[in-house]
């Protein structure tokens, strides 16, 4: 990773879900496997974290743009009202 901090930041905010999401994937094998020296785990790290945080944003946008089917009393549906996730 030979980016500026403020580029990889740009770069991140950019990605749509799945390659955050594959990237992020990379990232986690390669330190599991720990063949990456210190500063580039570090940095690997802290790359994670801002992927990490992107996915989850997208998923709440996702999440807030969900509806779910209003039925009426016959069964019929009637519209749409937020999704509730609880």
């Amino acid at each position: 990773m030979t980016q500026q901090p403020a580029a990889a930041a740009a770069d991140i905010a950019t990605l749509p879900f799945e390659q955050a999401m594959q990237e992020l994937e990379r990232i986690v094998a390669d330190l599991e496997k720990g063949a990456v020296s210190l500063d580039e785990s570090v940095k690997l790290y802290a790359r994670g974290k801002a992927l990490q945080a992107r996915c989850e944003a997208l998923l709440a946008e996702a999440e807030a743009r969900i509806e779910k089917i209003t039925l009426g009393e016959n069964g019929q549906p009637t519209g749409v009202a937020p999704f509730d996730v609880e």
